[in-house]
C-alpha cells in the first residue's frame, strides 16, 4: 500500500477512534506524577518506584513532583485542571481522592470526577497500643475503656486522617469512650505513642512491624479484610466488629476526561513495572506482599467503596476541618 494511503487511513482511524488513536501515541511527551503530601512518605516512595519504573519501560522521561498543603488538595486540584491526555498523573494516599470531600465544606475540585487508574499498594492498619496499656486483645481494650471512660487516648496524624476516622469508627462501633489527639503528622504521633505520650494508635502494618516485633508495641488486631501474613495469629478487626476496614493505601488517578483507553494502559504499565516478571527487587523497603497494582474497574470500585466507609463515620460524628 503506497505511504499517502496509509497515512490517510491512520487519519481516519484517528477520527473514527480518537481515544483509541490517543492512546497507541501515548506517551507522547513527559510525564509529570504530582504527590500532594511532602517527600518521604509511603506515596512519594511508591510515585519515584513508579516513575522510575514508567521511564525505563517506555523511554519518555517522568518527574515526580511533591505539591503539598491542605491535606493534599492543593496537589490534587492542579491534577485536576491539567489536561486530560494522562501526562499529567495523581498518585495520592485517601484523604484527596476518597475523604476530603466529606471532611470540607467546598472543594476547588471534585474527587468523583478523576478519573481512577490503579491502587497501587495497600497496606492494612493495625490498632496498636503501648504496653503500659493493660490490654491484650481487642476484648480487653473494650473493657478497660468501658471501665475507665475518657481515660485512654488515642493518637492520629492530623483531624480527617485515615488513623483518625479508624479510632472514631472503633469508638462508633464499640461505645467506648477515648479523647482523640492530633498531630501534625503521622511521624511526631507514632512516636508519641513509642513513648508512651499517648495510649492507643492506628498505624500501618509497615511501618509498625518492626517495633511490633521488637515487643515496644503491642498489637491487639488488624484492620484488613483478611489476617495478614506477617502476623497470622493476630485477628482482624472485622472478626469482632463486622464490616471494620482501615487500611492505609495509595492510589493513582488522571484529570477527567482523560480516555480509558490511557487510563487502562497506565494501569496495565504500573502492573508490570510492580508486579511483572522481574518487578518488585528494589523497594525501598516496602513490603511487596501489599502491592496490588490494581486496573481501573478495580479502582474505582475500591475507591467508592472508602467513600462511603469514612463518609459515613464524617457524618454521624460531625467531623470537619473548615
Amino acid at each position: 500500500m503506497p505511504k499517502y494511503m496509509v497515512r490517510r487511513l491512520l487519519t481516519a482511524v484517528s477520527l473514527i477512534f480518537p481515544c483509541a488513536a490517543m492512546a497507541a501515541d501515548y506517551p507522547s511527551k513527559m510525564i509529570r506524577i504530582i504527590v500532594p503530601v511532602p517527600a518521604g512518605g509511603a506515596a512519594d516512595t511508591l510515585a519515584r518506584i513508579v516513575g522510575e519504573g514508567l521511564q525505563q519501560k517506555w523511554g519518555q522521561s517522568v518527574i515526580v513532583e511533591n505539591r503539598s498543603g491542605a491535606s493534599g488538595n492543593i496537589g490534587a486540584e492542579a491534577v485536576y485542571r491539567a489536561e486530560p491526555d494522562g501526562h499529567t498523573l495523581l498518585v495520592s494516599p485517601p484523604g484527596p481522592l476518597a475523604i476530603n470531600k466529606s471532611l470540607y465544606r467546598q472543594l476547588a475540585y471534585d474527587p468523583a470526577q478523576m478519573v481512577p487508574v490503579s491502587i497501587i499498594a495497600a497496606n492494612p492498619n493495625v490498632l496498636l497500643v503501648h504496653p503500659k496499656v493493660p490490654a491484650k486483645s481487642l476484648k480487653e481494650l473494650i473493657a478497660y475503656a468501658k471501665a475507665h471512660p475518657g481515660k485512654l487516648n488515642f493518637a492520629s496524624g492530623g483531624t480527617g486522617s485515615t488513623p483518625h476516622l479508624a479510632g472514631e469508627l472503633l469508638k462508633m462501633m464499640t461505645g467506648i469512650d477515648m479523647v482523640h489527639i492530633p498531630y501534625k503528622g503521622g511521624p511526631p504521633a507514632y512516636a508519641d505513642l513509642l513513648a508512651g505520650q499517648v495510649d492507643v494508635m492506628f498505624q500501618g502494618l509497615a511501618t509498625a512491624l518492626p517495633q511490633i516485633k521488637e515487643g515496644k508495641l503491642r498489637v491487639l488486631a488488624v484492620g484488613g479484610e483478611k489476617r495478614h501474613p506477617a502476623l497470622p495469629d493476630v485477628p482482624t478487626l472485622t472478626e469482632s466488629l463486622p464490616g471494620f476496614i482501615s487500611v492505609s493505601w495509595t492510589g493513582m488517578a488522571a484529570p477527567p476526561g482523560t480516555p480509558p483507553e490511557v487510563a487502562a494502559k497506565l494501569a496495565a504499565a504500573v502492573h508490570d513495572v510492580l508486579i511483572g516478571d522481574g518487578a518488585g527487587k528494589d523497594l525501598k523497603g516496602l513490603d511487596a506482599r501489599d502491592l496490588i497494582a490494581s486496573n481501573p474497574g478495580e479502582a474505582a470500585r475500591f475507591t467508592k467503596e472508602e467513600v462511603e466507609r469514612w463518609s459515613k463515620v464524617i457524618r454521624s460524628t460531625g467531623i470537619n476541618v473548615d
